[in-house]
């Protein structure tokens, strides 16, 4: 049971992870390598330095710079039409007139036709009986890999909203073709046009692409053991939105965590590192970038809050850890507090670079039913967060923290075991058509 529970009580009076969150939310786009990006990570240090975290510095790194321009998606045949689209990020500009094919949920057996210069559309969702999820970027790289010419993503949630996500991945931003996102009522309405005959339109996309940095903000509590427990979230969030769920509410749960360990700092039987991730929305860079440059022998393990604090129940991705599910179920027990423990790898969020190499991991995300919500659209804005989930992510995140620093290592896992357990759930194929396989 928990002894001296004092420090819950202020976590669910502390005002400083909703003050964050707030002022993330004020700052306009924090896309990788953005100006926004870095004022969100200057607030986030303040945040960490007025709590007493040590060393607070950046850890910078270059990537490309890519700011979108105007987007469209307009048909010719069977009707002239012009259809709201946004770019997606990483995607070259171009402007591309052809045969707009629609996929449907662009399932790998739907690309077997022949599709050289087609403009795709493929959904962003895969019905109940598929047997597992497809990411935006296996899609994308199989209708590259069939010939098309251009690549349009539709959202599957209704509302208008148009989906962005990334097209890079790893320390590459960029992708091979032009991409948009476009709303469920646009994808439906070509969907009618294409059952009655074919469809001939044209995609356009407008970029600005250069050099740019971004950074991995780190800061330390705890003794200066040489084993560490590294805790992170990921400052960034696509530019079309407030990012106050993605991940805004993750931060404020990373900094409520720092305050919560920073109150009773001689509790810890380890060095904690903090970690602010950049541009984890453009490919997990950030966090590639810290792993590719840190010795990572003395970690024990990494608990990744991206997702955190955006509903009141806690869902805990454990990455086929048995000791990482021994310690999120002993918190769960001792605060009689409901966290559903999916205990198979994750591979798209920032523990992932770590986990690949066999350091204990989990996630931290929030129940929000299936698919992303209002994530990655227009939606993500700070009227749907709460405080009550900041605090309540917050104290067992704390906790999941303290208790990886107190108690013996957990075991790492052998990587050709992972490589087996991805392949034996079918995400290998996956990764390897996005070019994500690290194996």
């Amino acid at each position: 049971m928990l002894e001296s529970p004092d420090w819950i009580g202020r976590t669910y009076t502390s005002t400083v992870g909703w003050n964050v969150l707030y002022d993330l939310t004020e700052i306009g786009s924090r896309l990788g390598a953005s100006e926004g990006e870095r004022r969100g990570h200057e607030r986030v240090a303040e945040a960490f330095e007025s709590l007493g975290v040590r060393d607070v510095h950046n850890h910078s790194f270059g990537l490309t710079r890519w700011e979108r321009g105007d987007a469209g998606v307009t048909t010719a045949v069977p009707t002239t039409n012009e259809f709201e689209a946004i770019a997606l990020p990483g995607s070259p500009a171009g402007d591309i007139s052809g045969e707009i094919v629609h996929l449907g949920y662009g399932l790998p057996g739907d690309y077997d036709e022949d599709l050289t210069d087609a403009i795709v559309v493929a959904r962003s969702d895969v019905p109940t009986h598929h047997d597992r999820w497809m990411h935006r970027r296996e899609k994308y790289f199989r209708a590259y890999d069939a010939g098309a010419a251009a690549f349009v993503y539709q959202n599957h949630v209704e509302g208008c909203l148009p989906p962005t996500g990334s097209l890079g991945g790893g320390e590459d931003v960029m992708g091979p073709l032009p991409a948009v996102g476009v709303s469920k009522e646009v994808g439906e309405r070509l969907r009618r046009y294409a059952a009655d005959g074919p469809v001939e339109g044209r995609v356009t996309v407008d970029v600005d692409i250069g050099e740019g940095e971004s950074r991995n903000l780190i800061g330390t509590l705890g003794p200066e053991t040489d084993e560490t427990v590294l805790v992170g979230a990921h400052v960034d969030g696509h530019d079309i939105s407030q990012a106050a769920l993605d991940n805004g509410s993750g931060t404020a749960v990373l900094c409520e965590v720092a305050r919560a360990l920073a109150d009773r700092e001689d509790d810890l039987d380890r060095r904690v590192t903090l970690i602010g991730f950049g541009a984890e929305e453009l490919g997990l860079i950030g966090s590639t970038m810290y792993a590719n440059d840190h010795d990572l022998d003395d970690v024990v393990g990494i608990v990744n809050c991206d997702g955190a604090g955006r509903a009141r129940d806690l869902l805990a991705k454990t990455c086929g850890f048995p000791g990482m599910r021994d310690v999120v179920e002993s918190v769960a027990d001792d605060l009689t507090h409901p966290i559903r423990v999916v205990p198979g790898v994750n591979t798209h969020s920032d523990h992932w670079p770590f986990v690949q190499r066999g350091i204990p991991g989990v996630q931290l995300h929030s129940e929000t039913g299936s698919g992303r919500g209002f994530g990655h659209t227009y939606a993500d804005t700070l009227d749907k967060a709460d405080v009550r989930a900041i605090r309540d992510h917050a104290v067992l995140a704390s906790l999941i923290v303290e208790r990886l620093a107190a108690r013996d290592p957990i075991a790492r896992r052998d990587p050709e075991h992972i490589e087996a357990e991805l392949r034996a759930d079918g995400v290998a194929e996956s990764m390897r058509v996005a070019g994500d396989w690290p194996y």
